[in-house]
This record gives C-alpha cells, sequence and structure tokens, in this order.
C-alpha cells in the first residue's frame, strides 16, 4: 500500500515536471515567434526603398554660398548605381560629371552616394531632400531649395538635346550649334535650334494623351555651312503631333508612325 502511495506521488511529480516544461517551451517558441515576426516586419516593411518608384532622373537649383546656386541632376538607378551633373552658375559652362554606387541606410529611408564624400538624401515620393553631413534634414529659410524634383515623365522646362532625325544619329554631324527644343511653361512658348538658326513658336501640350503640336514658328536667317539638319529639324516640328518619353529619351511622332526625331534630356545646362 505504501509502495502503491509513493508510486503515485512520483508519477504525479514527473507529470507535473513534463507538464510545466511543457509550458515553458511553448512561451519560449511563442516568444522566438514574436521576435522573428517583429525582424521580418522590421525588414520588410514599408519604406522609400521598397515603397517608391525611386529609380529615375531628379533635378533643380542647389544652394551655393558665393554664387546663385549649383544647377543638380542626379540619376539614381536599380541597380545602385548613380550619375550625378553639377554646375556652378555664373562661373562658365563646365559641367562636372561624376559616377558610382550610392548605399540604403538600414531603414531604407535615405541614399549614401559612396563617390561624393558620402553625401546623402533623404528619398521621398517624386523628389530627394539633400541632407547634411550627419544626415539630417536641412531646416531653416532655404529648407525648400534642397530638393531635388523626379522628372517622371514631364517634358517642359527640360533642354532636349537632339540625337536622332528621321532614324539617323546627328552624333558626327558637324554643325555650328548643338541642335536642341525646349518648351517652356512660364510663356507657353517652344524654342529650339537646328544647328545653326534659333526657331521659336507656340506649342500645345496634352499630357493625358500624348498630343504635342507647334505653331507660329520662325526662325532668324544665318547662313551656315551645313543647314540639312535645320530644315529636317523645322520639318519634323510642323509634322509632329504626338510625343512619346521614356528613360529621358523624347521622340516626336506624325500619326504615331516612325519616330521623327529623338532626343535626350539635359538637366545641367
Amino acid at each position: 500500500m505504501i509502495n502503491k502511495t509513493l508510486n503515485n506521488a512520483l508519477g504525479l511529480g514527473v507529470a507535473l515536471i513534463i507538464s510545466l516544461g511543457g509550458c515553458q517551451s511553448q512561451q519560449k517558441g511563442n516568444a522566438t515567434t514574436t521576435g522573428d515576426t517583429s525582424a521580418t516586419i522590421l525588414h520588410t516593411g514599408d519604406n522609400s526603398q521598397v515603397s517608391l518608384d525611386w529609380a529615375g532622373s531628379y533635378h533643380g537649383v542647389l544652394p551655393c554660398a558665393d554664387c546663385p546656386g549649383i544647377s543638380t541632376a542626379l540619376t539614381i538607378r536599380e541597380d545602385s548605381s548613380y550619375e550625378l551633373q553639377t554646375r556652378y552658375i555664373d562661373r562658365g559652362d563646365s559641367i562636372y560629371v561624376e559616377s558610382g554606387d550610392f548605399t540604403w541606410d538600414p531603414t531604407g529611408s535615405h541614399i549614401t552616394l559612396n563617390e561624393s564624400e558620402g553625401r546623402k538624401f533623404l528619398v521621398g515620393e517624386n523628389q530627394l531632400f539633400a541632407l547634411d553631413m550627419e544626415g539630417n534634414r536641412i531646416e531653416g529659410g532655404l529648407a525648400e531649395h534642397y530638393i531635388l524634383k523626379k522628372a517622371d515623365g514631364r517634358i517642359t522646362d527640360i533642354y532636349w538635346k537632339l540625337i536622332e532625325i528621321n532614324g539617323r544619329s546627328i552624333e558626327n554631324i558637324k554643325l555650328m550649334r548643338e541642335p536642341y527644343l525646349r518648351l517652356n511653361t512660364a510663356d507657353n512658348r517652344a524654342e529650339a535650334n537646328g544647328g545653326c538658326n534659333g526657331m521659336g513658336g507656340s506649342y500645345e501640350l496634352n499630357s493625358d494623351n500624348w498630343q504635342l503640336s507647334f505653331s507660329q514658328f520662325m526662325s532668324t536667317q544665318m547662313a551656315c555651312e551645313n543647314m540639312e539638319i535645320e530644315q529636317q529639324l523645322a520639318d519634323v516640328i510642323q509634322r509632329t503631333d504626338s510625343y512619346a518619353v521614356a528613360n529621358d529619351t523624347l521622340q516626336l511622332f506624325r500619326a504615331r508612325m516612325a519616330p521623327l526625331a529623338k532626343f535626350k534630356a539635359v538637366y545641367v545646362k
């Protein structure tokens, strides 16, 4: 009888230990799961790196201590490479170009240009905010001037350098001036050059339907050695009724046939 009672007591003790051990194991398992979940949320939660369409070209004029401003264009790509172009306004036409890789901070909110003395930018929706060297937002009266805006399909107020016309590259063609097109929103006027004479007129733009047309274009009357590109560009401007833009390239069309002309965006000019 005593042995039976002792055995029952020992069995109850063992069962209690197993039960307690199981509870503790379950609590530890729950804590581990919660911790892993938190870590996962921290890693994949909403931030600029994973939530925004951040790749593209951004441009603007950043403040300068001893000049009117620094015309700046920064292109950041999906492969973590970048190209930075800068020109000090009123200090000549020199454009400084650098390229390299950038890295994201652990929160996925700002990037650091590794080849540019560690310059940092906070990545927002369609804009980059220049940060100080410690990674802080710049405050005060000039804060709004430390912002670069994303081009993102816009074609106005951009210098478009002509690179191809009627299916022919103009890269190796010697001209008096660089051919270009620019649509100015300030006065709703278009300006262009075909390599010799300046041209100007009105334009109508409907970005919802990708429609673009020009009217009342006039030109100066200088005589230059090679007028072929200028004559072709004048004809393109007259015929254009639509456009497409992608990857900093603008194409002009007539009835959506083969491109009449192609232009490359130059954000620092």
